[in-house]
């Protein structure tokens, strides 16, 4: 494709995934609709809408990480995460009520949020350098949400929709790394107090800081960076789970204690 091909195909693939959120009403998958293919188009599409968000005056706090499950990547055919973004307006806390009026196609996943003690930019940090900028571990719930009718998605269709992100859940009690095993940490996802999902640390693209190392190496090759306070939500540690209104939402991270949620 030409460029300017390129241009009209991107802007209006964004404006298809801003008026899906906005009208509450799924699509196509983008990749089909407007032949986007490859990740740099779509993380333009997704840039876009990203500047958008921040003109309604929220502000972002933080990036997801998605597909950091192998066999995820495998089913998409990709050998990489993604990852997106995190706005003001998408933080709940734990026990909130979150009304899925403001969602299409919910799923939640349980995770582990890590909160930066300083920025993260310019220079590629070493290993040692990024573990030495986490202040804590929170544990977390995302509610993943995608704007491309039934899922039916393409690596591009969710990178360009912010990976698909929803909203997310964070723990009340903050944890310092310490002595945790985090790849060895068992999860237990429940729906109305019936287990829906399990999992553990090391499905999180193997451990849940060396998914997000690989974000801020990924950042910082982008001339992007993390800043102090920002949080992180490293990737599932199980299966995603559908939820409905009506649904209580609990998991509990081994080490790292319970976090939940209703929804409405």
């Amino acid at each position: 494709m030409n460029s300017i091909v390129d241009s009209s195909r991107i802007k209006s693939a964004a404006s298809a995934l801003w008026k899906a959120r906005e009208s509450g009403k799924p699509i196509p998958p983008i990749s089909q609709t407007y032949g986007i293919q490859g990740l740099e188009i779509s993380y333009e599409i997704a840039k876009i809408n990203h500047l958008e968000r921040l003109k309604t005056g929220v502000k972002e706090i933080g990036k997801k990480i998605g597909l950091t499950s192998r066999a995820v990547q495998i089913q998409l055919g990709v050998d990489q995460p993604d990852f997106g973004a995190l706005f003001s307006d998408m933080e709940y806390l734990d026990s909130d009520e979150i009304p899925t009026s403001r969602l299409l196609q919910p799923k939640v996943e349980a995770e582990i949020a890590f909160v930066l003690a300083r920025d993260i930019e310019g220079n590629m940090p070493s290993y040692g350098e990024f573990v030495n900028s986490i202040l804590y571990a929170l544990p977390a719930l995302e509610i993943v949400d995608s704007a491309i009718e039934n899922w039916k998605i393409r690596l591009e269709d969710t990178v360009a929709d912010n990976a698909s992100c929803g909203v997310f859940v964070l723990g009340n009690q903050p944890i310092g790394l310490g002595n945790l095993d985090l790849a060895g940490v068992g999860m237990t996802l429940r729906k109305n107090g019936k287990v829906e999902s399990v999992g553990s640390g090391s499905a999180c693209l193997n451990h849940p800081i060396r998914a997000a190392y690989w974000l801020s190496k990924n950042l910082i090759e982008r001339g992007q960076g993390l800043r102090a306070g920002e949080v992180v939500l490293s990737g599932a540690l199980g299966p995603m789970v559908s939820v409905q209104p009506g649904e209580n939402i609990d998991a509990e991270i081994t080490g790292l204690g319970r976090v939940s949620c209703r929804m409405i």
